[in-house]
Formats: structure tokens, C-alpha cells, sequence
């Protein structure tokens, strides 16, 4: 049994191509899977219908929405915020995300920024010519919830920073609460690999920035209520749930034993199932119901090369840094299972491990 975090590049949209034969050997004449299969991406700009459908032409093979893990999906089972004011942060459709994922009352940046216009004015261009609109009343906000990074940074940035320092009320004058209103996180990848030569920012940057102005501005830590995402438990354990509600359509009796996760991220995809495979151990004894193991398998192609990765073993404090500020970092936790060039080869593994064959 397997998860299998991350099979192609998501920007500009082209498959890695040893993942299109290898998805075709994993359905059968039907295009029914063989086996229970999870796409687990730290991405959260768009829907799971949306990125399902993306999959499903990039492999070549029906992708449900249901096989889409993205990283704000564990959210749906925070409930104790699904009726709170909530301010949302990312791009693309992020108010249709939080209401598919049950929040009923959303503000958006934009919807900040127009009920606000005084409050975004680093871009003179965006400032309020000659007479000042009038300010919108909108209800105090109770808790920030950020899905990914936005394009406008100097934006998100400040009017989060007022939201946090007014308790919910950015018109307001500047009251520095502590602690402040709840703030969740969904994906924490300082770096991502796409079409450059070296990584790209990725969210984790601009928690770094928010935390930095934060500390800067109060003297206090930025405090999370929850932290989603490779490689957090909570994510993997959301993984594992979507795993056995497959397996139970394709009719299985035996619960899963064992997890795959293929990932090319040592610091988000092998961390975060070597850290999970950690949690299994520690609670197998008491549930029998879980697997056994999470066993991880990285793949060369994406953030991951063996050349960076020797050069890094000599800076291990490096690798460390490339980690959110609120994980303890242990280096074995980044040694994966097993090294392979791609995901090819990564399912081929699996499928050795497993004593079966992969026509």
C-alpha cells in the first residue's frame, strides 16, 4: 500500500514522463486502481476537483478528487473554527476553498484591503488619490488562516500584521494583544522545485518573513494553532485516512499494513513520513488498527540531488534552517528509506518490497 506525495512538476503543468507509464501499469484494463493511491502536495491554490482534473491529464488516468490531498485539506476536521470570522491569505480561489472546507464566515485580503483602503499604501500606485473612501464595517476577525503564499507579499504581510495587533480589528488603533487571535498554517515548504535552475520561495519563506516582522514589531514569538502540511502528523494521518477509504471501495477486508510515501523534498516529503512512520511505531502497540510503518522513498527529480544533498551532509546547520521554526529538527528523520532516480523506479520498489510484480 502506498501514498504517493509528489509525481510531477505542478508549474507550467509537465509530468515527470516516467510517471505517465507507471500510472498506466497501476490501473487495470478498466482503469480501476490496483491499489489504494493519495496525492499529497503542500500546494493549496486551488480545489481538490480542479487539481484532480489537472492530474487526470497529466498522467493520463481518472484522478477523483477524493485520491487529491492539498495541504489545507486536514482543515475540513477543524471544526471548532468553521464558524469563526476568518481571514484568509493565499492565491487563487481562496474564498471558494475555505467554504468547501466548511468556513461559513471569510474575509479575504481583498476584501480587507477595500474595506480598509488607508491600510495598503507600500505600492504608491495602489494608495487612495485625493479623497480618502470611506472605511466598510466588517465583523472582527477571530482567527487568520494561511493557505499558501500570495502574490502581493508587502500586502498579506501588513494587513495580517494589523490584524494581529488590533485583535481583529485592523481600523482600529494598534492594541498589541498577547496572545494573539489563532493563526493556522498550511505548508511550510521554505523552497519548491520548478522549471529554474535552483528552487523558488515557497510559503515557508513567507512564514519566515511573518514571524520576523511579528518578533520585530512586539517582541514576541508568532504563535500557531496549528501548523498543515508535509511534514506534519496531522497531514500524513489525513493521508492515511483518505489510503483506507480507498482501499475499502476497491473492497478490501485486511487493513493496511504499510504505507509508501514518494516524495522528492527531504525536508517535507521523507521528514514528514519518516516523522510519521515515528508517531506509527509509538502507537501501534495501543491500536492495532494502524499500519505497521510509513516507509519513505526519495526520488531525484525535483529539489532533491545526490550532489546537493553530500554537500549538505557537510553543513548539517544548514539543513536544519530549511526546517520551520517550530520543528525540532532531527537529520535522520531526512534520510529516506530508499534513494531512486524517479518514480518509476519508486513504485518498482514498493512493489518489491510488497513480494509482487508490476506489469
Amino acid at each position: 500500500m502506498f501514498e504517493i506525495e509528489r509525481l510531477h512538476i505542478p508549474f507550467p503543468g509537465t509530468p515527470i514522463p516516467a510517471a505517465k507509464q507507471c500510472f498506466r501499469n497501476l490501473v487495470d484494463k478498466n482503469g480501476k486502481y490496483k491499489v489504494p493511491v493519495v496525492f499529497v502536495t503542500n500546494a493549496g491554490n486551488s480545489l481538490r476537483q480542479s487539481k484532480a482534473e489537472q492530474l487526470s491529464h497529466l498522467l493520463e488516468v481518472e484522478v477523483s478528487p477524493e485520491q487529491v490531498m492539498l495541504s489545507h485539506s486536514p482543515l475540513k476536521i477543524f471544526t471548532q473554527f468553521h464558524n469563526m470570522c476568518v481571514l484568509v491569505s493565499g492565491q487563487g480561489p481562496v474564498l471558494e476553498v475555505a467554504n468547501n472546507l466548511g468556513f461559513q464566515k471569510v474575509i479575504t485580503i481583498d476584501m480587507l484591503r477595500e474595506a480598509h483602503p488607508l491600510l495598503d499604501v507600500v505600492d504608491h500606485n495602489r494608495r487612495p488619490k485625493d479623497i480618502i473612501p470611506p472605511t466598510k464595517d466588517l465583523p472582527p476577525i477571530e482567527a487568520v488562516i494561511l493557505f499558501g503564499e500570495p502574490i502581493r507579499w508587502e500586502t498579506n504581510l501588513q494587513l495580517i500584521t494589523d490584524v494581529l495587533l488590533t485583535n481583529g480589528r485592523p481600523g482600529n488603533p494598534m492594541t498589541n494583544p498577547y496572545p494573539h487571535i489563532p493563526v493556522l498554517a498550511c505548508n511550510m515548504d521554505l523552497l519548491w522545485m520548478a522549471e529554474a535552475k535552483n528552487p523558488r520561495f515557497g510559503h515557508g519563506m513567507f512564514l519566515v518573513c511573518l514571524e520576523s516582522m511579528y518578533k520585530k514589531i512586539t517582541g514576541h514569538e508568532l504563535k500557531y494553532e496549528a501548523l498543515i502540511g508535509k511534514p506534519s502528523v496531522v497531514t500524513y494521518n489525513y493521508a492515511e485516512l483518505l489510503v483506507r477509504q480507498q482501499a475499502e471501495n476497491l473492497g478490501w477486508s485486511e487493513p493496511v499494513r504499510r504505507l509508501y510515501a514518494i516524495g522528492d523534498n527531504p525536508m517535507a516529503d521523507i521528514y514528514g513520513a519518516n516523522l510519521y512512520n515515528r508517531y506509527l511505531q509509538a502507537s501501534h502497540r495501543a491500536d492495532d488498527r494502524l499500519p505497521e510503518a510509513c516507509i519513505s522513498i526519495l526520488v531525484c527529480t525535483g529539489v532533491y540531488s545526490r550532489e546537493q544533498q553530500d554537500l549538505l551532509n557537510d553543513h548539517e546547520h544548514v539543513v536544519a534552517e530549511h526546517g520551520h521554526r517550530d520543528f525540532l529538527f532531527d537529520h535522520n528523520l531526512t534520510q529516506a528509506s530508499f534513494v531512486v532516480q524517479d518514480v518509476r523506479e519508486a513504485v518498482e520498489q514498493v512493489f518489491k518490497q510488497e513480494g509482487c510484480e508490476l506489469s
